[in-house]
């Protein structure tokens, strides 16, 4: 039986990753978290750090930046947790690839999370709320990202997105509200 696709999108310190660990906590005891994040500068190498001193020594981390689809594929674990799409297309975007590149490698992040046995929740920045970036590589970022998010929501078995301090489910209904520390039942 496969496991669930869940879905966690949200605004920068909206409380989504926070909501999504907890939850992966509650879902599955073997736990592996895919971090897609670079240490390119001092200050990201600093988040990246205190992340990994925010999970709990029962997770095995992952650091992909590109190859999100094919490790996806390949680990074992009861829920994988994968932080973050929006920072995992920027990769790809950055790497050279192309938005057909991009979009290719999202539909095999969405099959390789249905074929998997256990569940993977993906935790994304919603970029498309604000105002229309000023320059074209943001612009196109945002359209990328948006395209991703309604490919991985269309495949996706639960949908959350975190505002205002609160996480909503939206999928499957009805709509549910939870502090970002509080998980579904």
């Amino acid at each position: 039986m496969p496991g669930r696709i869940i879905l966690v999108g949200g605004g920068a310190r909206s409380g989504k990753s926070r909501f999504a660990l907890t939850y992966a906590e509650q879902i599955g005891v073997r736990r592996v978290f895919v971090a897609t994040a670079q240490a390119l500068d001092d200050e990201m190498a600093q988040r990246i750090a205190r992340h990994r001193g925010e999970r709990q020594a029962n997770w095995v981390t992952i650091e992909e930046p590109l190859a999100l689809p094919e490790t996806l594929a390949r680990v074992e674990a009861d829920v994988v947790l994968v932080d973050c799409l929006t920072l995992w297309l920027a990769n790809l975007l950055l790497h050279g690839d192309t938005v057909a590149d991009v979009e290719a490698a999202v539909g095999r992040l969405a099959e390789a999370a249905s074929a998997r046995r256990g569940h993977v929740v993906i935790v994304t920045n919603e970029v498309g709320m604000g105002i229309v970036p000023e320059h074209a590589l943001g612009r196109l970022f945002r359209d990328v990202a948006g395209r991703a998010h309604q490919r991985l929501a269309a495949s996706a078995d639960e949908v959350y997105m975190a505002m205002l301090g609160l996480v909503v489910r939206l999928r499957p209904g009805p709509l549910v509200a939870f502090p970002p520390d509080g998980v579904p039942a």
